[in-house]
């Protein structure tokens, strides 16, 4: 079993100590709330294996006793397996995608913070890797995308699967030049061909992609744009679009490319004054009229909002609902934890949250308790929050996947929407001191949209301070991925 030195401990302790959070606030003023209740932690996951090591805590934590102790180096899971492990570092996306010859592959980013992790990462290789995941169980990098955009794609990284584009703006945390590269992947996924590289919007830092794949939608974020381009011809992208003075985070699109559901973060004129939701009306752009307006069509806050990153739409028995994911916690405000939720869309001018997916770590806030003690816990970056959830496919979907930082990978059956709850977790933190090529990694930093392999019951993610993986689900999670 592998212990942590005391000088290690002390030296976490010191660095948890030392670390504070920005006061600010954030209006609510004129835009519709859901119900001022407070939302209770998902039940929790009851572990049915004989191999799991479930937490030794409350839901979702990872207590500063367990590093000390060694069982942190353990892992945690509960109906599931790891079946791969790929890399050392990891960032905030997990693509998968088959091509035209049957072939499938995993894209991910391999960076957090670029051009901070450029000596951690050198071993690896700098930029987003590709995959060849003919065997899940021995993926093999056959590829590694150093475009200007791929070396820091931040959050935009996407596959349209319809056309077989990767797409990625250049970004960072604030925002940076809005760089679009677009990569053919549909002729051989494992060896993606640069088809361009150009200056198309003004900042980057987020995006969504409309399901005919012809526009790729940037939001810069701090930038304050939103920018629609034309990837018609990828060789050829042209931009027919761009607003300014919003603060507009991850942008997702009906399966019709007329209705945008956006994550805002609020606190910029011309925008949402709060955080929240906001439904556009962009079928303009989408029928490509000349001088298009894209109009605004509902916003939706919530009692614990902290910063919205992106909301997925799918379906129940053909209603409409979005999977919306919050960040990090209110750092600037009142320290809530967003985590995740259901949200009702059927009628786009007056969308409800219906239900929250939340862990009982949430509950304390950021940095409350006993646990602000925990490795990580008291970074605005990491800490006990969420960061990415995911569906496996858009139409009656009864199995969600979250990316949830300290607590790693949390997957929740939602096949009653209004009662969602914990099914399984897979949690691969890192020890502080522990010999990685970050030699400031510490905990967990599941940061990264997970993908889905259907077929075989397998979720991808990364983990920012360990790198790829491949998890298996059992028993009753495993169950719900049958169509």
């Amino acid at each position: 079993m592998q212990t942590v030195s005391r000088p290690a401990v002390r030296r976490l302790l010191l660095a948890a100590a030392s670390l504070a959070l920005t006061a600010g606030t954030l209006s609510v003023a004129g835009l519709g709330t859901a119900a001022d209740v407070e939302p209770r932690p998902t039940p929790q996951a009851r572990c049915q294996g004989a191999k799991d090591l479930p937490e030794t805590d409350i839901q979702g934590r990872v207590p500063l006793a367990d590093y000390v102790s060694g069982r942190a180096a353990q892992g945690y899971r509960c109906n599931a397996a790891q079946i791969a492990h790929h890399g050392t570092s990891g960032g905030f996306k997990v693509e998968r995608y088959t091509d035209r010859q049957g072939r499938s592959c995993a894209y991910y980013d391999s960076t957090l913070l670029f051009p901070r992790d450029v000596l951690f990462n050198a071993v690896e290789g700098l930029g987003v890797i590709a995959l060849d995941m003919t065997d899940p169980r021995n993926p093999v990098q056959t590829a590694t995308l150093t475009s200007p955009a791929m070396l820091s794609p931040h959050e935009s990284l996407l596959v349209n699967k319809k056309r077989g584009i990767l797409a990625a703006v250049l970004g960072n945390p604030a925002t940076n030049l809005g760089i679009v590269d677009l990569y053919d992947v549909g002729t051989d996924c494992r060896s993606p061909e640069l088809l361009s590289s150009t200056r198309s919007a003004a900042f980057g830092h987020e995006s969504g992609f409309a399901r005919d794949g012809r526009t790729f939608w940037v939001a810069g974020t701090t930038g304050g744009n939103l920018t629609a381009v034309d990837i018609s011809d990828p060789r050829e992208p042209v931009q027919v679009f761009e607003q300014t003075g919003v603060r507009y985070h991850g942008l997702r699109l009906s399966r019709d490319g007329r209705t945008m559901y956006v994550a805002v973060t609020g606190g910029s004129e011309g925008a949402m004054s709060t955080a929240g939701l906001r439904v556009l009306d962009v079928s303009q752009v989408q029928d490509r009229r000349p001088d298009p307006d894209v109009e605004v069509v509902s916003d939706l806050t919530w009692r614990t909002v902290s910063i919205p990153q992106s909301a997925e739409p799918f379906t129940r028995r053909g209603r409409d609902y979005l999977l919306e994911t919050d960040e990090y916690a209110d750092y600037q405000g009142d320290r809530e934890i967003g985590a995740a939720r259901i949200i009702d869309i059927e009628d786009p001018k007056r969308p409800k949250v219906v239900s929250d997916l939340r862990l009982a770590v949430h509950e304390a806030g950021f940095g409350s308790g006993e646990q602000a003690l925990d490795p990580g816990a008291l970074i605005p970056v990491q800490g006990y929050a969420s960061h990415y959830c995911s569906v496996p496919y858009v139409k009656n979907p009864k199995i969600v996947a979250c990316s949830m930082i300290l607590s790693g990978l949390r997957i929740f059956d939602i096949s009653d929407l209004r009662r969602p709850r914990e099914i399984a977790y897979f949690n691969r933190p890192v020890l502080p001191g522990s010999g990685t090529l970050q030699p400031t990694a510490l905990g967990a930093f599941a940061m990264a949209r997970p993908a889905w392999d259907v077929k075989r019951r397998h979720v991808w993610y990364s983990d920012g301070n360990s790198g790829f993986y491949v998890v298996a689900l059992r028993g009753p999670a495993r169950k719900l991925l049958r169509r």
